[in-house]
């Protein structure tokens, strides 16, 4: 039998993450890029259910509001340097973001 595996998230991570999954889960770009490979389901919907389950903020009726500073600080944690380098990416043809409508 596999071990378990913990991986730690600020709650502002979890928050975008959470928010993000609920966004892309079923839609048609996510579920093709999930469906090479299958198995990744179990490990997505581990996630998703936990996350659910865990974050008091997505039932406060200030969610958006919680979720757009959350997301703020986690960009300004990120700084220019990460934007540069996806920018980077993008133009060497490496844009890992097909999620995105």
């Amino acid at each position: 039998m596999a071990e378990d595996f913990t991986i730690k998230l600020t709650n502002d991570q979890a928050l975008v993450l959470s928010d993000w999954l609920h966004r892309v889960i079923g839609t048609e770009r996510f579920d093709a890029i999930v469906g090479e490979d299958t198995a990744v389901w179990s490990a997505l919907h581990r996630i998703s259910g936990t996350l659910d389950k865990s974050l008091m903020e997505i039932f406060m009726p200030d969610y958006t509001a919680r979720l757009d500073a959350a997301r703020t600080r986690l960009l300004a944690d990120l700084g220019d340097y990460f934007g540069q380098e996806r920018q980077v990416q993008r133009d060497a043809g490496h844009d890992n973001s097909g999620l995105r409508g």
